[in-house]
């Protein structure tokens, strides 16, 4: 329907006869439950007990996880104020690795107490105001949960265990997998901290998930240039060539005629000599290991074939500057270019095949500031899903590492915070307070959900928990896989990386208060 204005006695159209407007409630209204709509979907993934989403696309690809910033980035989302829920996870995703599902729900919560104040008449700047006072409150909040000790070891296995119970691990427990993750992470550790970039996760199907190891190095999809090269070189001088070893042609199309068997003859053997001199620089240059972004022609990978030198062509790009910052190699442009300052090292360079599969293992040395998590899984579901937790366990464990913070889990950390939100919110003034009494009451979602999501009653266990917090001063829904009860979460070894928490609540009170100030929506065809 146009939007008209009158001038004069006279309509005035101001947009087009295919726009559509909607104003007021009804715009707050639609935002808001689009908003909730998309939280709900992620809600019963949350906690130990989470359960998983099937998602299957137009082309029938299949995706099985629980983690909630793939379950929304798989989803189609069309609706502007839901995507900001979307945006939310992967906000969480970039800067702490996990807690996802956590921030969304939050912002779903935060978003239907609004809804329940709009109705009351409160004005939605109030209650933009009461969020972000309360955002404010519930930081200070989180800093007094942050634990006195150490962030040693054992803490960070705990982390890490805590992040991947209830995610799927392929079979294994938590607490198997908890070590390779930290030991990961320590060995990228500097004094400036984690160097989660030289972390990769590489995922093979073919072995149970037992498998899973850590390799002190790099992992790229390639096979030798020529079957008879060596498949392990130990102590490995490594050069990285930007150039094509085969014959040089021309710019322009040429037609040659040759006139008889003699020159023919010359053609070939002038062609062999310069491949030859190819294989005869690389092999002067001392290096052991050749990795090049162009082709190799056959007759150059036979002829370094018998020298002895492992070749990798036509790798990409990307995995040239992989293993150049993985081994200190540096890339050369031209052959005659090449000397030995520009090798990087390694103590073994190796292949191997998985099926159909070849892989080559750049490990130890200079190689070794990198490392790569090895996954093993007996499908490709069981192997993307193990990638996805072993993904956030690494995340969570370098947040908790570089900022040395971590508070109780298991929904204790929120009760606390409610509890903390709540009793500021009798010393604030006005209808601000009714906003503030509210992000309150949004907080207690998550142990609701928690107790939900284990079968527990969530009124009931939200009632007891907030009893427990107020005798004990900690409290949280502790699950073994078959009962639960209430306790202390640190004695049972759950704890989050405190960033995980102040990002879920300064992400989701964003996500919320900007949707509700949203009045007007005006889309154009």
């Amino acid at each position: 329907m146009a939007q008209q204005r009158r001038m004069g006695g006279q309509p005035l159209f101001i947009l087009s006869e295919d726009s559509k407007r909607t104003q007021g409630r009804d715009a707050q209204s639609s935002n808001i439950m689009a908003g909730k709509a998309v939280s709900e979907s992620v809600r019963t993934t949350l906690g130990p007990r989470g359960m998983d989403k099937m998602l299957v696309d137009s082309s029938g690809n299949v995706v099985i996880t629980n983690d909630g910033a793939t379950i929304l980035n798989e989803m189609d989302i069309e609706h502007p104020a839901a995507q900001m829920i979307v945006e939310v996870a992967e906000s969480q995703e970039d800067e702490v690795g996990d807690g996802t599902t956590t921030a969304a729900v939050l912002a779903g919560n935060l978003l239907a107490e609004a809804e329940d104040l709009i109705e009351q008449d409160v004005h939605a700047t109030t209650i933009v105001e009461g969020y972000h006072e309360a955002a404010r409150i519930a930081l200070e909040a989180i800093d007094e949960q942050v634990l006195e000790a150490d962030v040693d070891d054992d803490v960070l296995i705990q982390v890490a265990t805590s992040s991947m119970t209830g995610k799927g691990t392929g079979g294994l427990t938590p607490a198997a997998l908890a070590e390779t993750v930290v030991e990961t992470v320590r060995h990228v550790e500097t004094d400036d901290g984690v160097e989660r970039d030289n972390i990769s996760v590489h995922t093979q199907v073919g072995a149970s998930s037992s498998a899973t190891e850590l390799i002190p190095g790099i992992v790229l999809d390639e096979e030798p240039a020529h079957d008879d090269m060596p498949t392990s070189v130990e102590e490995a001088d490594i050069a990285i060539l930007d150039v094509e070893l085969g014959v040089r042609t021309g710019e322009v199309d040429a037609e040659y005629s040759i006139d008889s068997i003699d020159q023919l003859n010359a053609a070939i053997d002038a062609e062999e000599n310069e491949l030859r001199e190819y294989a005869e620089e690389i092999v002067d240059s001392g290096v052991d290991v050749l990795f090049t972004t162009d082709d190799v022609d056959d007759r150059v990978a036979s002829l370094l074939a018998s020298e002895g030198i492992l070749t990798f062509d036509d790798i990409s790009n990307k995995k040239a500057r992989k293993v150049a910052t993985a081994t200190g190699a540096s890339r050369v442009g031209a052959l005659e270019d090449l000397s030995s300052d520009d090798f990087g090292y390694a103590d073994t360079v190796r292949t191997d095949s998985y099926g159909d599969d070849d892989l080559a293992f750049v490990e130890g040395g200079a190689a070794a500031e990198a490392v790569t998590v090895f996954v093993r899984g007996g499908t490709d579901h069981v192997v993307d899903e193990l990638e996805r937790t072993i993904g956030d366990a690494l995340d969570v464990v370098s947040t908790a590492l570089d900022s040395g913070e971590v508070v109780p889990g298991a929904g204790a950390t929120e009760i606390a915070i409610a509890d903390h939100v709540r009793s500021a919110a009798a010393g604030i003034e006005g209808r601000k307070q009714l906003a503030v009494t509210a992000f309150a009451d949004a907080l207690d979602i998550i142990p609701r959900t928690l107790a939900g999501n284990t079968g527990q009653d969530p009124i009931d266990s939200l009632v007891d928990l907030r009893a427990a917090h107020e005798a004990e001063g900690r409290a949280g829904l502790i699950t073994d896989g078959e009962t639960v009860t209430i306790g202390d979460p640190i004695e049972f070894g759950v704890v989050d990386p405190a960033d995980v928490k102040r990002e879920a609540v300064e992400s989701a009170t964003e996500a919320a208060t900007m949707i509700v100030r949203i009045d007007d929506v005006i889309a154009a065809e």
